[in-house]
């Protein structure tokens, strides 16, 4: 049988190239609102964090999402992204 290709993504944080499955994608939809996408398949730019409590630190001390999807994130969102991260790991 023939093996199928796994789609690589890069951490915005860790610049590293990992499965998609391993991480998680923030999405800004055309709206401007900003959102994890579990289904990786909502409209709008998207930018990919490793599934770590490290990369989210990072992202928040660094201010990576802002650069990648070119709008303004305030630290309250990156502490709402990551609670509703954790909530999708317990499910």
């Amino acid at each position: 049988m023939k093996q199928r290709k796994v789609p690589l993504r890069k951490c915005i944080v860790t610049n590293e190239m990992r499965p998609k499955q391993e991480l998680i994608r923030i999405v800004r939809s055309p709206e401007g609102e900003i959102a994890i996408d579990p289904t990786g398949k909502m409209n709008g730019r998207g930018a990919y964090i490793s599934n770590s409590q490290e990369c989210f630190e990072l992202a928040k001390k660094k201010d990576v999402l802002s650069r990648h999807l070119q709008v303004k994130v305030s630290p309250e969102l990156y502490d709402n992204l990551e609670m509703a991260r954790l909530r999708g790991l317990k499910q």
